[in-house]
């Protein structure tokens, strides 16, 4: 009753903590502005508004923190005490522009961003310096016939290493790294007078049942099989691993002639531990440095005394074709026939008449030395998990590259000739192109860049781009590295079946949406790659091997319009034609051309005799090769155009 009288009397008043009676210890809450007493409502308010504000910023680890670091050039939006000593009103130090160059950008940790994009550069450059070093060179067609050593061991005991030694030349990439090659890598050596091929395998680890190791093995297994020769390598400052016998026990049942190098042996006195892996039950272990050359020759003298002696090849001919020839067949086309009376359609066998046997043509090279018409090279670039090596083993029809989901499988180039009706393809494979802030490790950054090598050493580049997955802003940087450096192009569309393979319901399998129109599909592919509207477009399934007869006949039409050489009469007839008014081109980036002329093929080159030395406008080049185009065709290769002033004057 009492209380109900006290409530009566403090009316509103009850409900606040100071006047409600205490009865113990009361629960703490959050109070609100309107519980307090209004003097104390500002400082209330600020400590709330600081609360939110501490909630909004971002945490940082422990470990983070130690590693900030205090600026003191003034940019700091931090408070900074003013040291003791120093009068108040007294000028500040002038404000200097952080590290990183970007104006206005004055954050605490603007040093650290910089010194962390300066290390990566510098590792980028570091791995560029070693990617200058090693070579694209890959195996020659006429070296099929030599017999063959094959180089195995488990992973990081210098494989690599002993591989570039032996074939003189860094084409295999090599680092601290275990596992990084994971594919065959053939390579060509020259020892005393005697050739022979040589094969690199990845490491082999037989019990390990993981997908990449196990297909790193299965690869491993065919290149033993092949081989002649076995060269077994052991990291000789460590002790027997059971990889090592596990891989000792597989080659002694082989049969073949193995031969155990125990590496890593720099000096002479570590010579002797090399008798320690005799348990192996190898009769010939060679104690070896592959890093430093040490008993690289006793190696190979005894690696070369069990190989059989090579059949003598012969070699073709070689002869420059005239002008004449090269006019003729830029009309034709090349003549792969083999012998007198043979009949070449497209697509179709050889026929040749039994009757008469006529001699062998001579391999036909271009007289200015631009290309050999006997193989066409072809990289597969793509950014990674796009399908590309199994793109390889459907062309080559066997299980030349490792396939898995794992983005990155492919490290170093994979290739393989393919011959086709008296065409010969070597089709590069090579790792997949990622930006330089995807890629951590040494090994992925150098296949990157070794990628983009052998494509600038190839003819034609085939840009593999994920139907499910669309054109990505990746995949049109890819296609300018193969435009800029005048590679041919020709664009595969991968992964098709998935886009219209429909269930019972009519829609597709893996997303439920409706299937996809090719029509559609290549004018939306046409729109994001604008600059490569010369590049035919195929759209095939790897996996399922469908459509791929027509990447041979599109490398075979490519390659050979690559080639194509018009004469400086039919250009002269040609500009007549054009009417250049249509062309956008300001006025004063407007010039004459007196005549023109091709220059090269591969890419095909055109010089300009103009009336001015000024360099062309992007508008009137694009417009002066699509004219060149409807006219000469030059399908799927980029035209270079180079001007010269007819009545320039020459500076001393």
């Amino acid at each position: 009753m009492a209380q109900r009288d006290d409530r009566k009397r403090l009316g509103k008043k009850h409900r606040q903590a100071s006047t409600r009676p205490k009865k113990g210890r009361a629960p703490k809450a959050t109070p609100t502005t309107g519980a307090v007493d209004p003097r104390k409502r500002k400082i209330l308010s600020t400590k709330r508004a600081a609360a939110d504000a501490a909630s909004r910023v971002t945490k940082q680890s422990p470990e983070r923190e130690k590693r900030r670091a205090i600026r003191t050039d003034g940019g700091s939006s931090a408070h900074v005490k003013t040291p003791k000593g120093t009068a108040p009103n007294a000028p500040r130090a002038k404000q200097v522009r952080p590290v990183d160059g970007i104006v206005g950008r004055q954050t605490p940790r603007s040093e650290n961003v910089a010194g962390r994009e300066r290390l990566h550069e510098e590792d980028w450059r570091d791995v560029e310096l070693l990617a200058s070093q090693m070579v694209t060179d890959t195996e020659s067609v006429d070296a099929r016939e030599l017999p063959l050593i094959a180089v195995c061991g488990r992973p990081n005991v210098g494989k690599s290493t002993l591989f570039n030694r032996l074939t003189g030349s860094r084409r295999s990439i090599v680092g601290d790294e275990p596992g990084i090659t994971r594919d065959r890598i053939y390579g060509e050596l020259e020892w005393m007078g005697r050739e022979a091929r040589i094969v690199d395998t990845g490491g082999v680890v037989p019990d390990d049942e993981a997908l990449i190791p196990a297909e790193i093995f299965r690869q491993a297994k065919v290149g033993l099989e092949e081989a002649d020769a076995i060269v077994m390598v052991v990291d000789g400052r460590t002790e027997l691993a059971s990889p090592d016998l596990e891989l000792a026990r597989l080659l002694l049942r082989g049969g073949k002639p193995v031969f155990l190098a125990v590496n890593k042996m720099d000096t002479d006195s570590m010579n002797a531990g090399a008798e320690n892996f005799r348990r192996l039950g190898f009769r010939n272990v060679l104690p070896i440095s592959a890093e430093h050359g040490s008993g690289i020759g006793d190696l190979l003298d005894a690696v070369f005394d069990v190989l059989p002696e090579p059949t003598e090849l012969i070699e073709e001919p070689e002869v420059m074709l005239t002008e004449m020839d090269e006019a003729e067949e830029d009309e034709t086309g090349p003549d792969f026939s083999v012998a007198a009376g043979a009949s070449v359609s497209p697509g179709a066998a050889l026929v040749v008449e039994e009757e008469a046997e006529a001699p062998k043509r001579p391999r036909m090279l271009r007289s200015h030395g631009e290309y050999d018409s006997k193989e066409t090279k072809i990289a597969i670039i793509g950014r990674p998990n796009v399908g590309k090596s199994t793109l390889l083993n459907a062309l080559t029809g066997k299980e030349r590259a490792i396939v898995s989901p794992i983005a990155g499988t492919t490290r170093d180039a994979v290739d393989e000739v393919v011959e086709r009706d008296g065409h010969s393809f070597r089709f590069v494979d090579t790792a997949g192109i990622r930006r330089k802030g995807k890629t951590k490790l040494m090994a992925e950054k150098l296949s990157v860049i070794m990628a983009r090598k052998h494509l600038e050493a190839a003819d034609v580049s085939l840009l593999i781009i994920d139907a499910a997955e669309g054109v990505a802003a990746l995949d049109a940087n890819i296609g300018g590295y193969a435009h800029e450096s005048g590679r041919s192009v020709i664009i595969v569309i991968n992964k098709w079946d998935l886009m219209t393979r429909t269930g019972k319901d009519g829609m597709r399998l893996f997303d439920g949406k409706p299937p996809a129109d090719q029509k559609t599909y290549e004018q939306d592919v046409r729109d994001k790659l604008k600059y490569l509207d010369y590049a035919p477009l195929l759209f095939i399934s790897a996996a399922d091997g469908k459509n791929i007869e027509s990447v041979f006949k599109k490398v075979e039409l490519v390659a050979r319009e690559r080639r194509k050489r018009v004469t400086t009469g039919q250009m002269n007839k040609f500009l007549e034609k054009v009417d250049f008014q249509k062309a956008s081109v300001p006025m004063n980036k407007r010039v004459r051309i007196y005549y023109m002329t091709q220059a090269a093929v591969a890419p095909p080159t055109f010089v300009l005799f103009t009336d001015k030395d000024i360099k062309m406008h992007f508008s009137f080049e694009r417009f002066l090769g699509n004219q060149i185009r409807e006219n000469f065709g030059f399908i799927g290769s980029p035209i270079w155009f180079k001007i010269k002033a007819r009545n320039k004057k020459k500076t001393e």
